[in-house]
């Protein structure tokens, strides 16, 4: 087995690590570089130094860092940075004189100038050759349009979360995570759309940074419905979980043939869990019953 010493650089602020080898540079997190990509020279920053990769689990070949940044090449990054609010003026006046059904969002040029990126979403396919032309005869440059979904829309355009705070996929994400439903279910939050659905329309990033710390907090904890014994000999059903707390409320049955609410840890509670497979079929039927219903709420009003 063959081990590569490589290095990560990023070329945005909460972009993609991409990894190239570390050959004999010496090099520390936050330096600058310049290496070549598949979309020309590039100038990117250390954001991890020495890792250890196995060869054979390479899909290609690592390529090289050409050489470490100097002072000037960081120069003309920020005068390609400078460049790009006007390339993308003169890229939204185009798209207008062509009345395209697109909505521009970005653009960046390659280190070496020798190409611009411009980034745009739409609702459908859009036939951009003119357009390409007319970019192409203005910048004198190797024109890309790339289209984006929703979520790296959002990523682009950044804002703040129901949570007061800026969303992870701009300021620290590099890359989405799979998020379901069942992540939802699992750390016991009301499926309404509204409140598990991120800007981007999509469910929230955040469901699956606290997935694995919910799966492991819910192990010992029985589920709602459950009919459990108690450490002081009485009998109940689940009303409901707080897995972060790790209490139980249950409705116990007293020896007078009164039920009362009390709150219990699991470890003072007897009971068999039940097996519960919640398919992605059922969820999704689940959701758009309540998308439902929360459209004919509002045409209520």
């Amino acid at each position: 087995m063959a081990i590569e010493k490589c290095m990560g650089i990023r070329f945005k602020h909460a972009g993609r690590v991409y990894f190239f080898k570390k050959d004999n540079f010496d090099l520390n997190v936050g330096d600058g570089v310049i290496v070549e990509t598949i979309r020309g020279v590039e100038y990117g920053q250390v954001v991890k130094t020495a890792i250890d990769v196995d060869e054979s689990t390479l899909r290609s070949p690592l390529k090289s860092i050409i050489r470490t940044a100097t002072d000037d090449d960081y120069q003309k990054f920020l005068q390609n940075k400078d460049k790009e609010q006007d390339a993308f003026e003169k890229c939204e006046a185009k798209i207008k004189e062509h009345g395209l059904p697109m909505k521009l969002l970005d653009c960046e040029y390659t280190f070496d100038c020798q190409k611009v990126i411009f980034y745009f979403s739409a609702e459908n396919r859009v036939d951009f050759r003119e357009l390409v032309k007319d970019l192409a005869q203005v910048f004198k440059l190797r024109i890309e349009l790339r289209q984006i979904g929703v979520r790296d829309e959002t990523k682009i355009l950044g804002g703040f979360g129901c949570c007061g705070r800026p969303f992870c996929c701009s300021s620290f994400l590099s890359d989405f995570k799979p998020v379901s439903i069942k992540m939802v279910k699992e750390q016991g939050i009301s499926l309404n759309p509204t409140k598990i659905s991120g800007a981007c329309g999509r469910l929230m990033c955040c469901l699956a940074n606290e997935e694995e710390v919910y799966e492991e907090l819910n192990k010992n904890m029985p589920n709602i419905g459950d009919k459990v014994k108690t450490k002081d000999g009485f009998e109940g059903s689940v009303l409901s979980i707080n897995a972060l707390k790790q209490l139980v409320r249950i409705a116990v049955e007293l020896d007078d043939g009164n039920k009362e609410v009390r709150e219990y840890e699991p470890r003072d509670l007897r009971f068999k869990k039940r097996a519960q497979v919640v398919t992605d079929e059922v969820v999704d039927k689940e959701l758009k019953a309540l998308e439902e219903l929360e459209k004919t709420d509002k045409s209520n009003y």
